[in-house]
């Protein structure tokens, strides 16, 4: 026996068993020998369904409407009845047992939840309950159209950030060689002062120390050298 002590653990367990009863052919069980004779007073097949479909929407209806008043025993017959047809429809639509299964779980759960909506005058309860449970489905079916999009976009985006990555790598590599080039057609002292004083990080008075030059004369190179470099690399002030 399965504990109906809520609805969540109802629902998982006769999941179990759904894909099974959707595989069997209930019909009606009679012992041999004790087939129904078919006369002028038996009813016709088409009007035995037809009646045995009107007793069934009327007992579900009854299960729905107690399921709005909290009866949980109500809700578990209910889910028993019609959860083979339910999850044959969403499983039709979502093409995944697994997604099925969940989406099961959140079918029952808003039957249970809006039990006191549903109006018999409207419609049948498998109506109203397929209802339901195809617009579950159908919400399934464009979360994960919307997450494989969003699973693309940023994979996509990925790899654009690593190209401009490379392409801002070769580009500061390329400057950096326009520099060099351009170092080149300095004078050797002005070459040497600039190198020391931007890629050593000394000051003015630091680079005539280490050069052992008056300070005048460290800075005249130096301004030469910056406007000799602005010329080439064609920066314009």
């Amino acid at each position: 026996m399965f504990n109906y002590s809520s609805p969540e653990k109802l629902m998982s367990a006769a999941l179990q068993v759904s894909v099974l009863s959707l595989m069997s052919d209930h019909g009606p069980d009679f012992a041999d020998g004790d087939y129904p004779e078919h006369g002028p007073s038996c009813e016709a097949p088409d009007d035995l369904r037809v009646r045995r479909r009107e007793v069934e929407a009327k007992n579900l209806a009854a299960l729905v409407l107690r399921c709005a008043g909290g009866d949980r025993g109500s809700f578990a017959a209910l889910y028993d009845a019609t959860n083979a047809r339910i999850y044959g429809m969403v499983l039709r639509i979502l093409r995944n047992p697994a997604f099925s299964e969940e989406t099961m779980q959140e079918i029952y759960l808003e039957i249970w939840n809006s039990a006191g909506q549903f109006d018999p005058s409207r419609g049948s309860p498998m109506a109203w309950m397929a209802t339901l449970a195809h617009r579950r489905a159908i919400d399934r079916v464009r979360s994960e159209q919307a997450s494989r999009t969003r699973d693309s976009t940023y994979h996509a985006q990925s790899r654009t950030t690593d190209h401009d990555v490379v392409a801002e790598t070769v580009a500061d590599s390329m400057e950096a060689a326009v520099v060099v080039r351009c170092l080149e057609t300095l004078t050797l002292k002005q070459r040497e002062a600039i190198n020391i004083a931007y890629y050593q990080g000394l000051s003015y008075r630091e680079v005539a120390d280490q050069l052992r030059t008056s300070l005048p004369t460290i800075k005249s190179r130096i301004r030469d050298g910056l406007i000799g470099l602005q010329k080439c690399l064609g920066v314009t002030r």
